[in-house]
């Protein structure tokens, strides 16, 4: 039985999101999930809750995803090396053909499957169905993305659906090309002028110097912060896409700990919330 103060908490936790339900009816939100998120059933359960919640509260959300190490262990299973270069899968042909098995059909399915077992309606796709996320190539069969047709997106959201859209592009000529998933959801939430990109990851937040989780930076704080190298390793490429982001109209980058439950529902309906935001200005 709850104790009198832990009503109380719960209360208070309830009154504090009330003004953010109102602040954030009818935008979207794009997410993206990956890394070891997509490794635990417990962990995406809950982050399929969050996303039902805010679209039960008026909130249109997209979900981007990837999976890398899926695909890694898919490969091993084949007797196929994974290689990167700069921190992108080394694709050919043979490689392609594994990333569009396990993005498209598995994970993807997965996704769309766990949202709707939680109450919500969602729609798998990838970047290449309808031509929707255009890209060029790179090298091999990797992508940079070239344009997003926001209206392939758009009609899914007026549907009532949560589109939920796999990180597999085409070329202008119908090729597949395997594109990074950060990229890929920043160029979405640009071009549906998303107001909040959300980078679901395995870290907790951006780390300053005394090695504790930055709660709000602006975009010349980051870059700052790049240059002394104390954004480093895998999060720099997180945090310029976040500047991109911001630089081209999204309202708020968050980047937090999806291994945390409820992360989701903590970073935007709390005054503290959980990770890091990035903002054009304070």
């Amino acid at each position: 039985m709850l104790k009198k103060n832990e009503y109380s908490d719960k209360a208070s936790t309830l009154t504090e999101a009330i003004p953010y339900f109102l602040k954030f009816r009818g935008k979207t939100f794009v997410f993206k999930v990956g890394g070891k998120i997509l490794d635990s059933d417990e962990v995406f359960e809950a982050i399929a809750e969050d996303i039902v919640i805010l679209s039960l509260v008026g909130i249109k959300p997209i979900v981007v995803h990837g999976g890398g190490k899926e695909i890694t262990a898919f490969l091993e299973r084949l007797g196929i090396k994974s290689e990167f270069k700069d921190g992108i899968r080394k694709t050919d042909d043979k490689v392609m053909e594994i990333v569009e098995m396990v993005l498209d059909g598995k994970i993807n399915g997965k996704i769309v499957s766990s949202i709707c077992k939680k109450g919500g309606k969602a729609i798998g796709l990838s970047g290449r169905d309808s031509f929707c996320i255009v890209s060029e190539k790179v090298e091999g069969r990797v992508g940079r993305v070239k344009e997003v047709k926001r209206e392939v997106i758009e009609k899914i959201i007026q549907s009532g659906f949560i589109p939920v859209i796999s990180s597999v592009t085409t070329t202008e000529d119908g090729i597949s090309l395997n594109t990074n998933a950060d990229e890929v959801a920043c160029e979405v939430a640009i071009s549906i002028s998303s107001e909040k990109l959300i980078l679901l990851t395995d870290e907790e937040g951006v780390i300053g110097k005394n090695n504790q989780i930055l709660r709000t930076i602006t975009k010349e704080k980051a870059e700052e912060l790049i240059k002394e190298g104390i954004i480093h390793g895998g999060m720099i490429p997180k945090v310029r896409l976040a500047i991109k982001a911001i630089e081209n109209g999204v309202k708020k980058v968050h980047i937090i700990s999806g291994l945390i439950q409820h992360s989701v529902l903590l970073e935007i309906f709390t005054d503290q919330g959980i990770g890091t935001e990035i903002v054009a200005q304070t």
